[in-house]
């Protein structure tokens, strides 16, 4: 069979509130960001499997606090009076300090200046930040009274809705019960759908086909749906 040439043409990710698709797994953790002004010592963890939406809900709240997001590893010193002057930040990937001096560092004199003029901190991350392996004394002892809000893995709401997203920003459309069909199947994380409609979509085009179960289970078959394992700054986002 002649193969046409792929071109991926998906529309870049949306963090606009609007896109953010509340449900059950997601919903408390949307709460505690439309809280910000009244966190408790002005800071908030927010936690979570990859690919669940700590992204999207990070940027919701730049966008609505005047934030700025910076990743973690990143983090150092020098960086931090320009960060403080902004009055809010957002550290992602946060856990990404540990065994970093100069992150380290750099996150303790963030929290320090950002909290005594009255700012946000917000920190991302897979885990609880009590539990980061971080060498600082004092920066271990204000992450471990750090307040968390939690995001659950995605429930099948959530997966149904991002997979009709996804396909719909490609112009794909598929096979009636296909999504219901995929959610039953897949990986369960907003970062393994994104992979997965991406898939589809370049392998039917490739062929000159469609999105059908046929197709979809071959792809599912080869296990090539799973996300890389290591954590980034942008794995978890949805539109």
């Amino acid at each position: 069979m002649k193969r046409q040439l792929a071109f991926d043409l998906a529309a870049p990710p949306s963090y606009r509130r609007e896109d953010f698709h509340v449900t059950a797994s997601n919903a408390l953790a949307l709460r505690s960001i439309d809280g910000w002004a009244g966190w408790p010592m002005g800071k908030l963890a927010l936690i979570g499997p990859e690919g669940s939406g700590k992204t999207h809900l990070a940027r919701i709240w730049a966008a609505e606090a005047g934030a700025t997001v910076v990743p973690g590893a990143g983090m150092s010193p020098e960086d931090v009076p320009p960060l403080a002057a902004v009055g809010h930040v957002a550290v992602e990937d946060a856990a990404r300090v540990a065994g970093r001096p100069e992150a380290e560092r750099g996150l303790l004199h963030l929290h320090n200046l950002l909290l005594a003029e009255g700012g946000r901190l917000l920190l991302t991350a897979r885990t609880p930040p009590a539990r980061w392996p971080v060498a600082l004394p004092d920066l271990a002892s204000r992450l471990a009274a750090t307040p968390t809000a939690r995001l659950d893995p995605p429930d099948d709401a959530l997966l149904a809705a991002v997979l009709a997203k996804l396909f719909a920003d490609r112009q794909v459309r598929v096979a009636p019960g296909l999504i219901d069909w995929l959610v039953r199947r897949m990986e369960r994380s907003l970062a393994a759908a994104r992979l997965l409609v991406a898939q589809l979509d370049a392998i039917a085009l490739a062929e000159g086909g469609a999105v059908t179960r046929t197709l979809a289970a071959r792809v599912l078959d080869s296990g090539e749906t799973r996300p890389n394992s290591t954590e980034t700054s942008n794995p978890g986002h949805y539109p």
